[in-house]
């Protein structure tokens, strides 16, 4: 055992961090080996027991039931073809528009966030759906690219989100209050993104060219059918696990395991059930849920050495000391958190920061659910900032050869987003309500 100060093992253990993330360790083993080897030379042996005592009580969560059904649920849905069907609604409804393919690329990500909850599924369907159509219409790479991208992580903030579910039991803070939070917030982001598209190319025509009309030549009736047939299952879907969490039905994890249920009685009624579909489904909720313990389980061994050595209050005290009252201090807290996007993904950020920041929240005088929405849309952020930007990986990995999108296409399309998020941030502060009050109409 050695006896170092709490600044000193903040600066090793957050530095040791960096270091293992550059070099390129994985993010689980940079955070459970920096814990293991700083908690063993500070506590010795009994460290292990806080291992085992951190990991009892992530997997004992009752809530944490929620995230694989949730993924199943995002997972079958993928593969019902409903994606595939609504887009092509709004291409005959949008084409003839100026950006209209973007703008629907972007609606069509919103509806799927409600109900695809994993970054990478989400990315990927609107990669293969919307970017050959636009690119092939004339469409600016980067504008293109950039829509695909800020459409697709809409899902990891439109409930039913997967980073809700986590949050929640690590602020202790009612999952479905979070949902309930995150409905506007995500509506608002999407807004921001169809008006930054149909401005810019109101301003640049040719970066968004219209749809000839002899391509979208399909009477009204049969364009509306194909809308609702397409739009009305997904929507009723949600509503169904939204509206029982909303009046007190159910609780989270009740719901999550109807959506899933509901999710593959979707896939059969559009006739894309098979066995295979049905293992493959569960094979990647599988692979998806088991990094997203092994990392949580890490992380909260990281966790559990930085608070019991004092390196909370380090942190806390930086944050505090920052001028500008608790303003000053809230907009530390962002900083912080949108700087870590660039390094980490989310799930590491979240599983670290989370246990540090959450009590600044009552003591700066801030509502609990407000606070963590904020962080929750500023990690909006994590997945278009490289080096470590998910949205970028994913699209750049599935975008068919053909088109010949380059990774600065995606890079210069992504980063009018980015800045959108923040003027969302900044909106959510002018006006609080956006984020508190469908929370506060909540039954039960």
């Amino acid at each position: 055992m050695t006896t170092l100060s709490p600044e000193l093992i903040s600066i090793i253990m957050l530095g040791g961090l960096l270091a293992g993330v550059i070099i390129g360790f994985p993010l689980a083993a940079t955070i459970g080996g920096v814990a293991l080897i700083v908690g063993y030379f500070a506590w010795g042996g009994p460290v292990t027991d806080l291992f085992y005592s951190r990991m009892y009580e992530l997997v004992r969560s009752y809530v944490i039931l929620a995230a694989p059904l949730f993924i199943f649920m995002g997972l079958a849905i993928e593969r019902s073809g409903i994606a595939e069907k609504l887009y092509g609604a709004l291409y005959l409804w949008l084409g003839g528009l100026r950006g209209g393919l973007a703008i629907s690329t972007v609606l069509l990500g919103t509806i799927l966030a409600a109900c695809v909850g994993v970054i990478g599924a989400s990315v990927s369907m609107l990669a293969l759906i919307a970017l050959p159509p636009m690119v092939k219409r004339g469409y600016s790479k980067a504008l293109a690219s950039g829509a695909v991208c800020a459409g697709g992580t809409l899902g990891i903030l439109i409930p039913p989100s997967i980073m809700l579910v986590i949050y929640g039991p690590m602020a202790e803070i009612s999952v479905g209050k979070l949902f309930m939070a995150a409905v506007f917030p995500g509506f608002v982001l999407s807004g921001l993104y169809c008006g930054y598209i149909a401005v810019r190319c109101l301003l640049e025509p040719n970066l968004a060219p219209t749809v000839p009309p002899q391509d979208r030549a399909v009477p009204f009736i049969k364009k509306t059918r194909m809308l609702l047939t397409s739009l009305v299952p997904p929507t009723f879907l949600v509503l169904a696990v939204l509206g029982s969490i909303f009046l007190g039905i159910a609780p989270p994890t009740e719901a999550a395991a109807v959506g899933a249920f509901a999710a593959m009685v979707l896939t059969i009624a559009y006739r894309k059930f098979s066995y295979s579909v049905l293992r493959d489904t569960a094979r990647e909720t599988l692979r998806v849920i088991s990094k997203v313990i092994f990392i949580a389980v890490c992380a909260y061994m990281f966790t559990g050495i930085f608070l019991g050595l004092g390196c909370g209050t380090v942190v806390r005290d930086i944050i505090l000391a920052t001028p500008g009252g608790r303003w000053g201090n809230f907009v530390a807290v962002m900083f912080m958190v949108f700087m870590l996007g660039f390094i980490l993904d989310w799930l590491g950020i979240l599983f670290i920061i989370v246990p540090i920041i959450t009590p600044l929240a009552p003591a700066l005088g801030f509502d609990p659910i407000w606070f963590a929405m904020m962080v929750c849309v500023n990690l909006q952020t994590s997945f278009m900032t490289p080096p470590f930007a998910y949205a970028i990986f994913f699209l750049r990995g599935v975008a068919p050869p053909e088109l010949e999108v380059r990774t600065s296409d995606i890079v210069r399309g992504v980063m009018p987003f980015v800045f959108l998020i923040l003027v969302g941030l900044a909106l959510c502060v002018a006006f609080p309500e956006i984020i508190l009050w469908l929370p506060g109409q909540m039954i039960g």
